[in-house]
């Protein structure tokens, strides 16, 4: 599992390649961790998030929000992203778990959503590929 940041315009992209799609969730949230700060300190409590959706694109994009939202409500940077896709019939889930380090103890530069410009999702050979565009 690996992430890259890639500049993209004003924005900011994450391009991740993981062997199984839970592993590529959990990549592309640690880019978004990244595309925010360098690096984050060991401290910080594990919180869980549950999220649903119709397609794997759409459960990755609102599970991106969903930490961006828990980012502003909890005062954390959501780091250490461990996340279990699914499907259950016609829905896709993911229960994720993240370590919140307090934004008070860094300098965070802020990631005001993500969006489905561009937005890639792929299952390759070698396992998934995802290309997600921030807007910073």
């Amino acid at each position: 599992m690996s992430y890259a940041l890639r500049d993209h315009t004003a924005d900011v992209a994450v391009e991740a390649t993981a062997s199984d799609l839970s592993e590529l969730f959990g990549a592309v949230a640690d880019g978004l961790a990244a595309a925010m700060y360098e690096s984050a300190p060991a401290d910080g409590d594990r919180f869980s998030v549950t999220v649903r959706a119709e397609s794997r694109e759409a459960l990755l994009f609102d599970y991106l929000d969903e930490l961006i939202y828990e980012r502003d409500v909890r005062g954390v940077l959501p780091v250490d992203n461990r996340a279990t896709v699914g499907r259950d019939g016609d829905e896709w889930t993911v229960e994720a778990t993240a370590r919140g380090v307090p934004l008070s103890s860094i300098a965070a530069r802020e990631v005001k959503a993500v969006t489905y410009s561009e937005m890639r999702l792929d299952e390759t050979p070698d396992g998934w590929e995802a290309y997600v565009v921030f807007d910073v």
